[in-house]
């Protein structure tokens, strides 16, 4: 047995503390401080993301509802890393924020429908997160306004980024979910992991995710296109779903 061994077997896997035992384990916790990992997801669904994307040096996101460039964040990690892409939010402050952080992006003031035109906008304040198109905070909304829409497939194709493969969609967007993800061609652009909030009428009213079950999923209009159009489900976070395309698995 060599000497060290001899050493950790006399002094580390013996019961009790010793000074050496001590050394160690102090070590031992200043290592682990090389292993923390910062999120900036509100529940670090972009750990999840920026794992799956571990080997690809740059890449393509579009973030519907990006709301801050920090907080909250799901591309933040992956900006830091090189990668760019389009930030949408329907909220003007937050895109003049994400100019000024983000200048490897297309930042765009804008809301997302399955149909361009206009929509009825539920609204609380500037800046707040919780603006939507959906009927599902009509109730509590403030203000009624009618505002401008367009479709994904619209700014995909106005943007730097047209004809180059998105690799990532993220979609938060408080109950409009499903009509973001029909505005966008799916057979054409594919992108390899689509992370999306889920939120249902009826646990609306205290909003905790322990009140979603993965019933309520799988028979969702959500989880239905995402299969039709070749996604299989793969995690399930908080109120975040996270889809991969097959053609992953082949």
């Amino acid at each position: 047995m060599k000497l060290e061994e001899k050493i950790k077997e006399k002094y580390l896997y013996s019961a009790g503390f010793n000074l050496f035992k001590t050394l160690y384990f102090y070590i031992q916790k200043l290592k682990s401080n090389n292993y923390i990992k910062k999120s900036y997801s509100g529940s670090a669904q972009d750990l999840i993301i920026n794992y799956f994307f571990k080997d690809k040096k740059k890449g393509i996101y579009i973030d519907v509802g990006c709301y801050h460039p920090y907080n909250g964040n799901n591309t933040k990690l992956l900006y830091d890393r090189g990668w760019s892409g389009i930030n949408i939010d329907l909220d003007f402050h937050t895109i003049d924020f994400f100019n000024f952080i983000r200048k490897r992006d297309e930042n765009i003031n804008i809301a997302i429908s399955e149909e361009e035109g206009e929509k009825e906008l539920y609204f609380f304040h500037n800046r707040s997160a919780i603006n939507s198109l959906s009927e599902i905070r009509k109730k509590e909304a403030k203000e009624i306004k009618r505002i401008k829409t367009k479709t994904l497939n619209s700014i995909i194709e106005n943007s730097k980024f047209n004809n180059k493969k998105i690799n990532l969609l993220s979609i938060d967007v408080e109950g409009h979910e499903i009509e973001v993800l029909r505005s966008i061609n799916l057979n054409k652009y594919y992108p390899e992991m689509i992370i999306i909030e889920f939120l249902e009428r009826d646990i609306m009213d205290s909003m905790e995710f322990h009140n979603q079950n993965i019933d309520q999923i799988i028979n969702s209009d959500i989880y239905q296109h995402m299969i039709k159009n070749d996604y299989h489900f793969v995690n399930w976070l908080h109120s975040d779903l996270i889809f991969v395309h097959n053609s992953i698995r082949k």
